[in-house]
């Protein structure tokens, strides 16, 4: 039978120990290892591994040796409970070992977890799972985790009181990172709050989301914007290091200063402004870049704005001969000036 993504997410979370089996399949590699993890623990409880009820083998091995799969779902184990037979990375050649196993599978057998790549509709893999009466087959694609999966991974890494603004900002960092990463983050959020009962702040979450690129370019436009000019020299000279380009600083800057623009401008004040922009900015960034709006306002932005385009030809000139890195900084310092000027 085949599971849609809703009937999934409700399955992996509280699995029927008696079917035959189920088969976990997609292109993103993290995402079906997440969701075959959450369905295995769900299955065997947390010390099913230390008692043995968990036989893994690599879907590759199946093509020599038929026979362990089957041996695996019939073994007797030395401790009651549940018992899977997971098949890892299952290539469409070990199919036939797969769809024998499910049928000779008995009441009582090890439940068969099987893991593919993408798999076409014509699969015979995948056929065999979506026709059997008491087997799943599930599609896992590419989309970000769902407002009630995060809830979930939340309550299992034992957070559990999370206010509406920390839940969009987490829901936003699910759509920009890597499941994979997303997980580690949730993790790391964990232990940052163990002992403490308050709950979950955005500070919380600025204080364990992953550094990047990006983030150094989010402190170098705020301090252009807030007029540190002492900070812009070391700052460029740190992103040039971790590979930031000039055209790409200069992109990123325009983007800021168009973002504060549409605040300065709204006919209601920035205040308004910052309500209309999309996607929505919450806690402490949101105070900034209103605070920055509110500071420069709407005359010296278009300023800033034309210092910025001016910049951004010269750079894309195919007669610049200038060294690129310098004209950004003293585009940067330019504005910071002009942000003290009134």
């Amino acid at each position: 039978m085949k599971l849609s993504p809703r009937e999934a997410e409700g399955y992996f979370a509280k699995p029927d120990a008696g079917r035959t089996g189920l088969l976990i399949y997609g292109g993103d590699a993290m995402r079906v290892a997440l969701k075959r993890q959450q369905v295995i623990a769900a299955l065997l409880g947390p010390n099913g591994e230390e008692e043995m009820r968990l036989t893994r083998m690599a879907g590759g091995d199946l093509r020599k040796d038929p026979a362990q799969l089957v041996d695996a779902i019939k073994a007797v184990g030395f401790f009651p409970g549940p018992r899977v037979a997971f098949v890892e990375d299952c290539p469409e050649l070990s199919a036939p070992a797969v769809l024998a196993a499910l049928e000779d599978w008995e009441p009582g057998d090890a439940q068969i977890v099987v893991t593919a790549g993408q798999l076409k509709a014509t699969s015979k893999l995948r056929k065999g799972f979506e026709t059997h009466p008491n087997a799943y087959a599930v599609g896992i694609y590419d989309d970000p985790p769902s407002r009630a999966e995060i809830e979930r991974m939340l309550a299992q890494a034992g957070i559990r009181d999370v206010p509406t603004e920390p839940m969009s900002v987490l829901a936003n960092l699910a759509r920009e990172l890597g499941p994979g990463d997303f997980a580690q983050t949730l993790e790391k959020l964990a232990l940052y709050k163990l002992n403490d009962a308050a709950p979950l702040s955005l500070e919380d979450i600025a204080d364990c989301a992953p550094r990047s690129t990006e983030a150094g370019l989010d402190d170098l436009l705020n301090v252009v914007a807030e007029g540190k000019m002492d900070a812009v020299g070391p700052l460029l000279r740190r992103l040039q290091a971790q590979g930031t380009n000039a055209t790409g600083l200069c992109i990123a800057a325009t983007r800021h200063f168009r973002t504060l623009y549409a605040c300065a401008s709204d006919p209601g004040g920035p205040g308004q402004g910052i309500n209309r922009l999309r996607p929505p900015v919450y806690g402490p960034r949101r105070d900034r870049i209103l605070g920055q709006a509110q500071t420069w306002g709407a005359r010296r932005l278009e300023t800033a704005l034309t210092v910025l385009t001016d910049t951004d030809l010269a750079l894309r000139s195919a007669g610049q001969s200038a060294p690129q890195m310098p004209l950004v900084e003293r585009a940067m310092i330019r504005l910071a000036m002009l942000s003290r000027s009134r």
